[in-house]
């Protein structure tokens, strides 16, 4: 536990703070109010990513892709074999509408000029650009990202379409798929030497099976880039198609157990009989739909990834061992809270709170306990059954 704390900062401890004053000396209402504000700020931070690149390179594809969509699904970017966006478009994640994937015009034309645009496209809202390939890079797709340095904004150089590449290959008799994506790699980092880029870093990518190739080292890159507001926002939006995504989610949800029970032992200790469980219930119905949605569990999410791997849903089902699976709701929360505190330390917790000082101090430690306990517990469980689900649909053995 003492990871968790290691990363509370100066904002976070200025927000606890004004929660507790909001508390101890506002209305019962604006006290709610501050929590639930300060339980939204996550909701609050917007993620802007602007995919360009050239037309047919398939923009729209990595779109839906990165949204955990197909080209089929409802709210998809439109594909097609011909350019099909004509000015930037934005997608917002399904889950989490914040984060924002913008599909721009594609760079191919005669008459293109970086500078110019990147001032159409309005560059200065993206949080970074990806520029996608399917071939070699040209001397566009340098001018571009030479501006877009310029401009002091990050970019990120995509190959995409490896799945075809690597299909083309394996006819071939003498097939190694190592060494195809290495011939891939030094191809794409040869058009980028030669236009000027020094160093290149360049992801190869299939839309249809991001698990593959290169993508979680993107995901990896993009996140480390990112202000610390941001990559959390980023991290639990990504679709759930790796163990290593599943275990990076279930750290950065783990971080966040401390804070919900710092603020239930600090609710706890106000004298209002009853208070701590009214706010308790509310918090923690929100803080464990956070867990559900993140790893993917819900019904939507689960169909998406039985249709990407071809593993019958009812086979991805089967694995899920938790109850939260079948619902979360208040009477599920109070049900958990009376297991975690038995319900005798819930009474002691409510008359506690009742007694000035040495009361609500017993009663801001027993929620804060009972609380974190319960938390960890919820997330363990709900982590191993994303795990469980995604061994299935990679057919490991689970």
């Amino acid at each position: 536990m003492a990871d968790e704390y290691a990363i509370i900062d100066e904002d976070e401890v200025r927000a606890v703070r004004e929660i507790k004053d909001a508390l101890e000396n506002q209305t019962l209402t604006s006290a709610v109010a501050k929590i639930q504000d300060y339980f939204e700020q996550i909701d609050r931070v917007e993620l802007n990513i602007a995919i360009t690149g050239e037309s047919g390179s398939g923009k729209s594809t990595f779109v839906n892709a990165f949204r955990g969509l197909g080209d089929e699904d409802e709210h998809a970017a439109p594909t097609g074999v011909v350019e099909t966006t004509m000015e930037p478009t934005v997608y917002p994640h399904p889950k989490y509408p914040k984060v924002k994937v913008w599909d721009l015009p594609g760079i191919g034309t005669p008459n293109f000029k970086a500078d110019e645009y990147l001032q159409k496209v309005e560059f200065e809202r993206y949080d970074f650009f990806i520029i996608i390939i399917s071939e070699r890079f040209k001397v566009n797709n340098v001018q571009l990202a030479t501006e877009i340095q310029r401009m002091k904004k990050r970019f990120y150089f995509v190959r995409s379409k490896i799945d075809n590449s690597i299909h083309a290959e394996r006819r071939k008799k003498d097939f190694d798929e190592d060494k195809t994506l290495s011939i891939i790699r030094a191809d794409c980092m040869k058009g980028l030497l030669e236009n000027g880029v020094a160093s290149p870093t360049v992801f190869l990518i299939s839309s249809f099976d991001l698990q593959l190739y290169d993508f979680p080292k993107l995901e990896e890159t993009m996140e480390k880039e990112l202000p610390k507001h941001k990559q959390r926002v980023l991290l639990l939006s990504l679709p759930n198609i790796t163990l290593d995504i599943n275990k990076k989610k279930k750290e950065a949800l783990q971080a966040n157990i401390w804070k919900v029970s710092l603020l239930s032992g600090s609710v706890a200790a106000i004298p209002i009989p009853g208070l701590s469980v009214v706010v308790d219930v509310g918090i923690l119905v929100k803080e464990l739909s956070s867990y559900y949605q993140a790893f993917g569990l819900d019904d939507e999410s689960l169909k998406n990834l039985s249709d990407k791997t071809n593993v019958p849903l009812e086979e991805l089902k089967v694995v899920l061992k938790s109850p939260l699976n079948k619902e979360i709701s208040a009477d599920v929360v109070i049900k958990l809270l009376t297991k975690f505190a038995g319900a005798g330390l819930m009474l002691l917790e409510y008359w506690a709170s009742t007694i000035p000082v040495f009361g609500s101090m017993a009663a801001a430690g027993i929620s804060f306990a009972t609380t974190h306990r319960m938390l960890k517990s919820c997330l363990n469980e709900l982590a191993e059954d994303a795990q469980n689900v995604l061994m299935r649909a990679l057919q490991t053995e689970v």
